[in-house]
Order: C-alpha cells, then structure tokens, then sequence
C-alpha cells in the first residue's frame, strides 16, 4: 500500500471518500475491515484477545497514515503503523499463553510492547480528534503510576507496573476491555450500515421525503432540516457529519429564501445535533449503553425514543416562534420533489431500515446481526440510481466510496473507544471512580437534584473537548453510581448523563456543530450559538424532565404512561421555547415560561 498523494492527506480531503479519486490500497484495506467484522457475526466470536487487537491493526492506517496532513506525519505513521500492527500481531497469535499470566508482565519484551501500544492508542486519537481525549487518558494513566503519592482520600496504595500495564494490554481491560469489544462487535456494524446507505441514494431520500412533509408549511425550509437530519442522524450518528452532509442543501436554501443567516446555520446545527441522540444509532451510545447497564438494546431504543421526538418537536415549535419575528417562508414549489421522486428515493432508506427493525423486534435477531442483513440489502441497492437504472459502474463507484468511508469512519471511533477504555481501565484498577463518586454524594449533601446539577455540569466540561460518546462514558464511569445510590433507576441515569455529553455541540465556547454551520453560512459562530441554543432548549431541560417524570423512558413497559408523560412534557417544553422565542408581549412570554415549567417539573 503506497501512500496517497498530498492532496488527498488532509482529513477534509483524504476523510471524505467523495472528494478526490479512491485510491486501490484504501478500497482494499475498506473492504479487508468491512469483511473482517462482519465475518465475526457470520462466523462465530473470536477471542477477544484476538478480534480486538486486530481490531485496533485495521484502525492504524487510516488515522496515522490516511489521515495524515503533513508529510511528517505521513512517513511517521508508516512507522508507528508498522510497529504497531507487530504489536497487535504480537498479543493477538499469542493469545492464548497471555491469557495464562492473568495480567502480569513477565518479560521486558512484554513491557515494551505494553508501552508502545499505550502510547499509541494516545497518539492515534490525538491524530483522530486531536488533544483533548488524550490528555485525559494520559493524566488517568499517569494516577494509575504516581497516585500513591497524592496524599489524603484520592491517593490510592499503588500498583506494581507489570500489573497495571498487564492489565491495560495483555488482559481483557485497558485496550483490549468490553468497550472495545463493543467497537468491534456492534458499533462497526452500524458505522457499516451507515456507509453503505449514505454512499447510495439514501441521503437523497431522507431529504424528499422531508421536503414533501414539512416544504409546504410555515418555515418549511428550516423544518425540511430538521426533520432530514433526524432521520440522517439515525445512522450517521455523528453532528458535525450531519451538519456538512444534510446543511449543504438546507443551509443554501433557507438562505435563498431570506432567513437571517445566523437562523438557519443555528437550525442546522441544532437539528444535526439531536441525530446522536436519535434510535436506533444514537452515535454509538446506544451500544455503549448496552455494555455499561446490561440492558437489552431494544428496550434503550425504546426508552430514548420518546425523549429524541420531543426534542425535534421542541425544535419544531421554536421555528415556529421564530417565525413571529422573521418571514420564514416554505419551500418553492419547484424545490420540492414529485411524489414519483419521493417514492422511489425512499426506498433506498426505507428497505434496509424495514429489514433492520423487521429482523429485531420480530426475528428476534440481535442488533449487529440484523444490520448485517440490513447491510446486504444495501449493498444490492447500490446497482441502482435514483432512476432505477441498473449500472455496474456505478455500483463499483458507490460501492468503492462506501468501503472507504467504513473503513476510516469504524477507525476514528475505534481510535475514540481504545483511548477512552484506557481510563476506564484505570478506574477499576485504582478505585478513583468510587471516591470520586463519594465526593459528589458529599458536595450535593447526599440530595438528588444538587448531584443531577454537578453531573451536568461536569458533562459539560468535558463534553467541550471530547467526543459525547467518550464524554458520556467517562462522566457516567465516575457520576453513574452517584445517581443510582440516590435513587434514580440505573437507565435513567445513563440517559441523563448522555444527554448532558452532547451540551457542547450547541454551547459555547466549544461547539462543533456551531463552528461548522456559521462556517457554510458566512455568519458570526456567537450569533449561530445564540440561535441554536434557543432552538435547542429541549437539550438542557429534557434530561431533568425525564427525572421528574421517569415513566417517559417506559415506552416499552407502560406505553400509555409513556405517552401520556410526553404529551405532558411536550405541552411544557411548546410553551417554554415559545415564551423564550416569539414576540411576543414580555409579560406573556414570562408567563409562558413559568407555567411549561410548572406543567414539566410540577404536575
């Protein structure tokens, strides 16, 4: 596998499977990744010694060499790359005499390897999302060393190195542990799923059929994005992905049709934000979600369903009042797709998401499984264009792209997972997670409301610089036990705690989304955030609504209590974002905000 060329190497470019020509090596090493994990589902569960470390192989190139944006950085990564899938190599063919040592080095070769592989999971998520994440896991493995030395309740007695770092990479915690695992086995199928929908037609298909719900009404270009990028985060699960991919359609148009440029990047922001939170990828926390509570996927579908629609329905009324001050008008009538174009683009989406949720809930399948089948449906879909047409050039073409972006998308998140597994590991090793939770019980005086309040604001702080799904992870690691031992039921918790990581999309000073929507719109990143965090005012209140009114996440178990408890809500949030919105008379706008608090948090 040559290098590719320069032109190509930056993460716009070389990131984007679309952009520039695919090179033959890329395709190949997409297609080497994309069989390997759906061989584990079709063929039975490696060992995880063996599928994770070859998991971690497969992730190098991409992030060390494909993404690389200076010619250092692309000669290093061939290095590193090469030693490191030695080192994955290393621990995945001798397994089995690994696992006999119970997470205890005993050579210095081991020792070595152990090392370098640490280093290198830093290293390749710094490349992957920069510092933020990295540093985190350094300043935890650097407790794990050292934290005998910190005086008084935070300290701990210490370790001896060829068990901590036998434990982080020769056993099944640190590297190798269960969130990796999840990478591996389930999210890795979705980041599949999701690559072969988006490499043929199914994007357009989300968009007609937006348009031709929401393009005749009242701000119908704004809702034509949010809706459009409900159901495309669905399965990219990714804001600043939804932002470049479903904005640069709505984004153009909601301009052409007069809304103020700070308006529709703030839309396109904020809806492209709620795609992390919408089933049934939820940005890979679903799956994560999975691991940490031992709860059945389908019931963390049904539970996150309600909250998600009331948070697109928040978003919904607030263009609403939004259109009190601005002429939002709908989209023009030669925007708006035939019923003929909407039908046959819907089933590009519609056919693998049927099949999908067909094999779950009534094949009984388990969810990776059922993406397989629902990834094979796609991959047919890809002989056909938006006419029907059958090609096999096209095919090749769309399905050349789809292998690319698989295969870079599955190594940025397994770069993410590997890095923040390396802190999870060192909270079991050295008990910080549990003082740390003593610590919360004790600053909150033991009271539910006051640990909610300090869990948020740590989500939030940490969710600024780390991706939600590592944010959520960690948060939930050392914050989790503290509301659970208070009394809120261990689903709720991770709920709550997940939406709060996903603050920092919309709120400043480190927004994502933001950023990449006052890019496309040629607007003030401040005025975007302002107007996004109007829209999306369902992101800070619904979590505590959801404690307040805890039979909202019940869908599966008492449907009606759900239901009931999110028309409730959603009559609250309605007036809430209206009072805050519209303009209106301020006494009535006061008012409207006092009674939907009072309809959420009080009856």
């Amino acid at each position: 596998m040559s290098p590719i060329p320069s032109s190509t190497a930056s993460p716009a470019a070389a990131g984007d499977a679309a952009s520039g020509s695919l090179h033959p090596a890329w395709v190949t090493l997409g297609a080497l990744s994309v069989v390997f994990h759906l061989g584990l589902i079709f063929y039975g569960l490696a060992p995880a010694l063996v599928s994770r470390p070859v998991h971690m192989a497969l992730a190098l190139p991409w992030i060390l060499i494909f993404m690389a944006r200076t010619s250092f950085e692309r000669w290093s990564g061939w290095v590193l790359t090469l030693l490191g899938v030695a080192g994955c190599a290393y621990i995945a063919l001798g397994h089995q005499a690994l696992m006999q040592q119970y997470g205890f080095i005993d050579s210095p070769l081991q020792m070595a390897i152990g090392g370098f592989l640490v280093l290198l999971a830093l290293e390749t998520a710094r490349r992957a999302i920069g510092w933020p994440l990295p540093l985190v896991a350094l300043v935890a493995l650097l407790y794990g060393l050292f934290g005998d030395r910190v005086p008084g309740q935070f300290g701990h007695p210490g370790i001896p190195l060829p068990s901590f770092m036998g434990t982080l990479t020769i056993s099944e915690g640190g590297l190798w542990g269960s969130l990796t695992g999840v990478s591996v086995g389930v999210v890795a199928i979705f980041v599949i799923f999701g690559a072969v929908l988006n490499a043929g037609e199914a994007g357009r298909g989300f968009m007609n059929l937006a348009s031709a719900m929401a393009g005749r009404l009242t701000g119908g270009a704004a809702k034509v994005s949010v809706i459009s990028s409900a159901l495309m985060g669905s399965i990219s699960g990714s804001a600043s992905a939804n932002v470049a991919s479903t904005g640069a359609i709505t984004i153009p148009s909601m301009v052409r049709l007069g809304y103020p440029r700070s308006l529709a990047g703030g839309v396109e922001a904020v809806a492209s934000s709620g795609g992390q939170i919408m089933p049934p990828l939820m940005g890979a926390g679903a799956f994560v979600m999975v691991e940490l509570t031992g709860t059945p996927y389908t019931q963390i579908m049904a539970a996150a369903m309600l909250p998600a629609i009331l948070y697109f329905a928040t978003v919904w009324v607030g263009i609403n009042a939004y259109a009190t001050r601005h002429d939002l008008k709908p989209l023009d009538d030669a925007d708006r797709p035939s019923r003929r174009e909407v039908l046959i683009t819907s089933l590009f989406f519609a056919v693998p998401f049927v099949i999908l949720l067909e094999r779950i809930f009534l094949g009984g399948y388990t969810p990776q499984y059922a993406a397989s089948l629902a990834i094979f449906a796609g991959l047919l879909l890809l002989f056909f264009d938006v006419t029907l047409s059958f090609s096999l050039r096209g095919f090749a073409s769309r399905l050349a792209e789809a292998l690319v972006t698989a295969g870079r998308q599955v190594a940025v998140i397994g770069a993410i997972i590997i890095c923040a597994s390396l802190v999870i590991g060192v909270l079991a090793m050295t008990g910080l997670g549990v003082k740390i939770t003593s610590g919360i019980l004790s600053l909150s005086g033991e009271m539910l409301w006051p640990a909610l309040l300090l869990t948020a604001l740590a989500c939030l702080v940490l969710g600024m610089e780390v991706p939600t799904t590592a944010a959520y992870v960690i948060c939930v690691s050392v914050a989790g036990p503290a509301l659970t031992s208070l009394g809120l039921e261990p689903l709720l918790a991770h709920l709550f705690v997940f939406w709060f990581a996903l603050l920092s999309t919309i709120t400043p000073p480190v927004c994502g989304g933001v950023f990449i929507a006052a890019g496309m719109v040629g607007e003030s990143w401040l005025k975007v955030a302002f107007k996004a965090m109007a829209l999306g005012i369902g992101l800070y209140l619904i979590p505590l609504a959801m404690v307040a009114n805890p039979d909202v996440i019940r869908l599966a178990i008492s449907p009606a209590t759900a239901l009931f408890d999110m028309l409730k809500i959603g009559a609250g949030l309605a007036a809430i974002s209206f009072g805050v919105i519209a303009r209106r008379a301020l006494w009535l706008r006061l008012l409207l905000v006092v009674v939907g608090a009072v309809v959420v948090f009080v009856i």
